[in-house]
């Protein structure tokens, strides 16, 4: 175990925002991570757990020690001919790790190509794209409980998976670490996901007619690719903002005032593109000294280099209030304000 004092955490976020923490320390087996707790408790230093550090906001320094997750490893628990359960530990890639499934002809992941971020983080958020989430086929995850270090298994019931929610962001916030999530994966018939979004226009593009899993993987990342900005290039958390549910009713108002708005039926409502919200009051493409909005997807707020985490914060909240302003909607952030 290597306790570093006064480390920056800029290399450890998507946005690049550069903030401080106290104490830093990465945890590469659960002896290690249970070791660093176990030092930040007898210390009195609040912990702040980064993976992939893909969906959070810095703010300001971290007065505590910050715990990198760094648990690796991907392993077939077990399989018959339709069916394999995989295990991926909560340090691995997410991209990397959907890529390994379609090499191995696993299907259930493909919607969910270049999402950034590890796989640990993946559950909290009940990360989704284009008609699927997480939760359609993770079975279970393991997790470690900081006060008492002891390690519980959760069901995907017990996750209590939302629209972009789970258990983790609510009650149990900031009272576990995932060490591993489990996948059922199908091996043969595999169920395609295309009639969400641009995937049946981009494999037409393409020149597919009989897609597989690794068609639509790929058409995916061509239009995330399109629309996203690399955040090795520049700063961002990918999508900023949920995508609001709103009643029929308020759908039905919204249709008649903007007849080019669309929605997607959800749980008796309807889910609306924030993004779309957000171009249409005039944002899209607006930058603000280094803070900005991204020119190709509305949704995206960016650091063009040296913004700071106040100022990406203050540039949410002038968005949050104006698509209140015209369209009586109230958009909830996305990504983690630490």
């Amino acid at each position: 175990m290597e306790i570093l004092e006064n480390k920056s955490l800029k290399p450890y976020n998507t946005f690049g925002i550069e903030a401080n923490s106290r104490y830093f320390a990465e945890a590469f087996t659960i002896d290690e991570l249970k070791e660093i707790i176990d030092w930040a408790s007898q210390n009195n230093q609040p912990i702040l757990l980064i993976n992939g550090g893909s969906n959070m906001l810095l703010t300001k320094d971290w007065d505590g020690i910050t715990i990198r997750i760094d648990l690796k490893g991907i392993e077939i628990l077990k399989g018959d001919e339709h069916w394999a359960w995989v295990k991926v530990e909560s340090g691995e890639n997410w991209h990397q790790f959907v890529m390994w499934t379609l090499k191995n002809d696993f299907g259930g992941l493909e919607n969910l190509s270049l999402i950034p971020g590890r796989a640990g983080t993946a559950p909290i958020q009940n990360i989704g794209a284009y008609g699927v989430e997480i939760k359609d086929s993770m079975t279970e995850l393991t997790a470690l409980e900081i006060s008492t270090l002891k390690i519980r298994k959760f069901t995907n019931a017990e996750c209590k998976f939302g629209y972009r929610d789970s258990v983790f962001k609510n009650e149990l916030k900031g009272k576990y670490v995932i060490l591993d999530v489990t996948f059922k994966l199908s091996r043969r018939n595999h169920v395609l996901h295309t009639d969400y979004g641009a995937i049946l226009t981009e494999l037409e593009r393409l020149g597919v007619e009989n897609p597989t899993i690794q068609d639509v993987s790929r058409a995916v990342i061509h239009i995330r690719e399109s629309k996203l900005p690399d955040p090795a290039e520049i700063g961002n958390s990918g999508s900023f903002f949920k995508n609001p549910v709103i009643s029929a009713e308020e759908f039905k108002k919204l249709k008649e005032k903007f007849p080019d708005v669309q929605g997607h039926q959800k749980n008796g409502g309807f889910k609306i593109a924030a993004g779309w919200l957000i171009e249409k009051a005039g944002w899209k493409g607006k930058r603000f000294g280094d803070a900005g909005v991204h020119q190709n997807q509305a949704l995206v707020l960016v650091n063009y280099g040296n913004a700071t985490g106040n100022e990406i914060y203050n540039l949410s909240q002038k968005i949050l209030e104006d698509i209140y302003q015209k369209f009586g909607i109230l958009l909830e952030r996305e990504v983690n304000i630490i």
